[in-house]
């Protein structure tokens, strides 16, 4: 480990392993002994075709899939995918229904009423988003698909396990791809921004299958057009092929690693995590739900702003960082993705007790 290397539990762009950083930083100088820089490799050459094969061939064999399934390697961010969804699927005779699980639902939702009627099928914002809301039960035929976020990062909730749906389900997956086993197979598309569990930030993986292909209502540039992208490969334009490879990085990665392994991992940090600020005199859980806790983002406040501030100065001067929630709930979110170790959590628990410990003798 670098010696100055801090512990970072930000929620995006996220914390990589660091053979990842090395495999990276080495191309960075020569990809492949090639005598040419990652960044400099041509995009229509044969050496971005193989990572794009490679990248193409782990995503599938990860989420056990088919060749029905086609990934796509897009730019933009998660927001593109917001506009791409219902720019590619939605007509003016039909409608989208969403789930309403938190910020970045809410996101998708306004995004989706540029092209056409989202309906919000079912929302826990009455709430203020602290637990998930009720799965929809009966979804009607005439709905053109059903979009949900499968985690929230802003409010620490998380889908761990989702009906199946009577209409093609869409997903975004940004914050917890890989972090947890899922039947990718109920799915007709889902996309993950690559800044979390999955890459640099800069591409988004977006995986569709052929039926959803047939789907598409509107002729749209081949920019934003899905059965564009798939005939070109994700070369309808310069990709970020940087940020691609550093996902290839990071799928090889998690092969090796294997989902089941890194879900008992991730579920062994958040159980630890969870537990600490629960039995912690100074710090609250904010979801309350334990089935709907996040294993990837753990949100909670401390009991008065000055013990906030105070701790948060105080884990950074021991290098641990990126603790901060969200500027609009503010608190602590404490990010456990999948690059994150058992060991780096319990780093920071050995902090709430010793600030716990300061703080209960100031009182006696």
């Amino acid at each position: 480990m670098q010696p100055n290397r801090k512990i970072y539990f930000g929620a995006g762009p996220a914390q990589l392993p660091e053979e990842v950083l090395k495999e990276a930083s080495e191309a960075i100088i020569d990809f492949n002994y090639g005598g040419l820089s990652i960044l400099e490799i041509p995009h229509r050459g044969k050496s971005f075709d193989n990572i794009l094969s490679e990248a193409d061939s782990l995503v599938k064999e990860l989420c056990e899939l088919g060749d029905q399934y086609h990934v796509l390697w897009l730019p933009g961010g998660g927001r593109l995918q917001f506009a791409m969804v219902p720019m590619n699927f939605l007509a003016n005779e039909t409608a989208a229904g969403y789930i309403d699980s938190g910020h970045w639902s809410a996101e998708a939702i306004k995004y989706a009423k540029y092209y056409g009627q989202a309906e919000i099928l079912s929302s826990s914002k009455e709430w203020n988003y602290d637990r998930l809301p009720g799965f929809p039960r009966a979804i009607s035929k005439d709905i053109a698909y059903l979009h949900l976020t499968t985690n929230n990062t802003i409010y620490g909730t998380q889908w761990k396990d989702i009906s199946r749906a009577d209409v093609p389900l869409i997903a975004d997956m940004s914050s917890d791809i890989f972090g947890i086993k899922r039947n990718y197979k109920d799915y007709s598309l889902f996309y993950a921004v690559a800044q979390k569990n999955l890459g640099a930030a800069g591409a988004t993986m977006v995986v569709i299958h052929d039926e959803m292909l047939k789907r598409i209502k509107r002729d749209v540039p081949s920019l934003l057009s899905y059965e564009a992208q798939v005939k070109a490969n994700s070369v309808v334009n310069t990709p970020p092929v940087f940020s691609i490879y550093t996902s290839l990085l990071m799928l090889r990665w998690t092969k090796k690693k294997s989902l089941a392994a890194i879900q008992r991992a991730n579920v062994d940090k958040a159980t630890l995590l969870y537990n600490e600020v629960e039995r912690n005199t100074l710090f609250d859980v904010v979801v309350s739900v334990k089935e709907h806790r996040s294993l990837m983002n753990v949100c909670f406040r401390a009991i008065n702003s000055e013990i906030e501030k105070a701790f948060s100065d105080f884990c950074s001067r021991n290098g641990i960082v990126g603790l901060e929630g969200h500027r609009t709930v503010g608190g602590f979110r404490v990010s456990l993705y999948n690059a994150i170790t058992i060991a780096e959590v319990e780093k920071l628990i050995a902090m709430m007790q010793e600030y716990e410990r300061g703080e209960l003798a100031k009182g006696s």
